[in-house]
């Protein structure tokens, strides 16, 4: 089904925006995080990526002419698909509204009374600055650090604060010039998207008054919401999203070591040399004038490694002693949809164990060509891949009103993090050769862990990979990634005795547990695709032919 693309809101001030240039033309094929086109705002020219994926029928805005947001700027859909009735629409939304509108001159005046208690009033050169929604899936957000505090100057496109989403931790720069008249949140404190964040103007503004309007301004909205169309819903839903780009911080502070010598560092640096728990004084920095910056901070390696403060530690014999802990959005969103899956989903459990002597030759042969190394989870992936092309119904997804049978294979490969859990996607994983596998999770671990994976980069997964062999783990279950059907979790290879020819042989196996959907995914089902896999593991030279 085709999907209309309209101009999206690129900043909190842009009404309209200008096609600076088109990226893709119509006839070309669209993948989910492809680049459409360079949307010019009032503030700068910002890449506009696709969550669709299609044939890009239809341009509605050319390079250089300029619409308002919200009108028609594409439609994404199957090749030869009649969009005639889009594209009609799409131009005569307009021309509907003003008929439609129903609405009573009390209700156009508390809703003129509204915008102009939030916009109208505002003193020349002041600015409200709200908490921004930085993916698709936030709802709210968390400011993990401030990097200007009130009465500090601030600049177009300098860092604001450190804003936590469910995703990720990024960067908020300023779209204005002025004085940071009013924090409205403070370190670790959460709110909603569109809550008061911040105030920025000319030096003096009573930013607390204007903090006031704003917020009694905001209640009076949601105690009564506006109404809003079917069309304007799809609308809002279909918008895609701005390619976030991480900068590091230009500004620095000082700080004391116990030699009374001074140490110059970033912002970002001194927050996560506290949460590693590392000593600025023992980090030589690279920045400018020997300041410590964000690289210094993630290539430190101490030269004697501390023992860790243990949690619930004993202080004193006979005394109760524990440290506590805001729980991070990550940690409450990835709380919030284990337990929806878990309680909501029908799971039940598939175990197995195959033979890795071929696959543990088959690897060696393998890493011994130059320049190329695959682990033993590449193959698993791999493997995957190959027989969820078999059995669609075990890389289908569960859906209130209907079930997905996906053509695609997405592999999401869950990785461990500070703060939890992420799974980052391989995309069209039947496609990919083992080593270009093993370089894109490779990548994305690595990413993973210093928080730099786009929110794109973590969506559309068909079906998930849980390993947790290098720990040692040799079995265990996992839980459903929703909406996807199944989750497989991969064990440790273990060296134990085998019967083989009736012999007892020294051997080496690995267990594997499938957790399946019992909405979509039958118990014979699941079986049948479990030996279709334990084919490829056991022979891993079919996987290439």
């Amino acid at each position: 089904m085709a999907e209309v693309i309209n101009m999206p809101r690129l900043s909190d001030t842009m009404e309209e925006g200008t096609v600076a240039t088109w990226l893709k033309k119509v006839g070309d094929k669209i993948e989910e995080g492809d680049i459409l086109a360079e949307i010019e705002t009032d503030k700068a020219t910002m890449e506009f990526e696709s969550f669709h994926e299609g044939t890009l029928l239809y341009i509605g805005i050319q390079e250089g002419e300029t619409t308002k947001v919200d009108e028609l700027l594409a439609i994404i859909g199957e090749e030869g698909e009649d969009i005639s009735d889009l594209i009609d629409g799409g131009a005569s939304d307009k021309k509907k509204e003003t008929p439609e509108d129903t609405s009573s001159d009390d209700d156009k005046k508390e809703e003129a009374s509204d915008e102009k208690s939030t916009s109208d009033e505002l003193p020349d050169g002041v600015t409200v600055v709200t908490m921004p929604r930085l993916s698709d899936t936030m709802e709210e957000g968390t400011v993990a650090t401030w990097l200007k505090k009130i009465g500090d100057k601030v600049e177009e496109g300098d860092i604001l604060a450190e804003i936590e989403t469910d995703k990720a931790t990024m960067e908020f720069e300023s779209f204005q010039s002025g004085t940071l008249l009013y924090i409205g949140l403070e370190e670790g404190d959460t709110a909603k998207v569109d809550s008061l964040l911040a105030i920025i103007g000319p030096e003096g503004t009573d930013a607390a008054a204007i903090a006031k309007n704003f917020q009694s301004g905001s209640e009076k909205k949601e105690a009564a919401p506006k109404k809003k169309s079917a069309d304007s819903d799809k609308k809002e839903s279909s918008k895609p999203a701005v390619k976030e780009e991480k900068k590091e911080v230009s500004s620095s502070s000082s700080s004391a070591t116990s030699d009374g010598s001074r140490v110059f560092v970033s912002p970002l640096a001194r927050k996560m040399a506290e949460e590693k728990g590392i000593n600025l004084s023992q980090v030589k920095g690279s920045g400018e004038n020997g300041r410590i910056i964000k690289r210094d901070i993630e290539n430190y390696t101490p030269e004697v490694s501390a023992a860790p403060a243990t949690v619930g530690q004993v202080a004193a014999s006979g005394v109760e002693d524990f440290d506590e802990k805001p729980n991070s959005q990550m940690r409450k969103v990835i709380a919030k949809r284990l337990a929806e899956s878990k309680f909501t989903a029908p799971h039940y459990y598939l175990n197995v164990e195959f033979d890795m002597e071929k696959a543990i030759a088959f690897r060696e042969q393998v890493n011994a060509i130059p320049d190329t190394r695959i682990s033993f989870n590449d193959m698993i992936v791999k493997a995957c891949a190959l027989a969820l092309k078999e059995f669609p119904q075990v890389n289908s997804q569960w859906f209130d009103d209907k079930i997905r049978l996906n053509n695609h294979v997405h592999i999401g490969v869950a990785v461990a993090v500070e703060d939890g859990l992420v799974v980052p996607v391989v995309r069209f994983a039947d496609g990919l050769s083992l080593s270009e596998i093993g370089a894109k999770v490779k990548d994305y671990a690595g990413r993973s862990r210093t928080k730099k994976l786009t929110p794109q980069e973590m969506e559309g997964s068909t079906f998930t990979i849980s390993n947790l062999g290098m720990f040692g783990i040799e079995s265990f279950t996992s839980i459903i990634n929703q909406p996807n059907s199944a989750i497989l979790s991969v064990g440790a290879i273990v060296e134990k005795p085998v019967v083989k020819d009736g012999k007892i042989v020294v051997g080496h196996t690995m267990k594997l547990s499938l957790a399946c959907d019992h909405r979509t995914v039958d118990g014979a089902t699941g079986a049948e695709f479990l030996q279709t896999l334990k084919g490829f593991v056991e022979n891993p030279i079919s996987m290439l032919v």
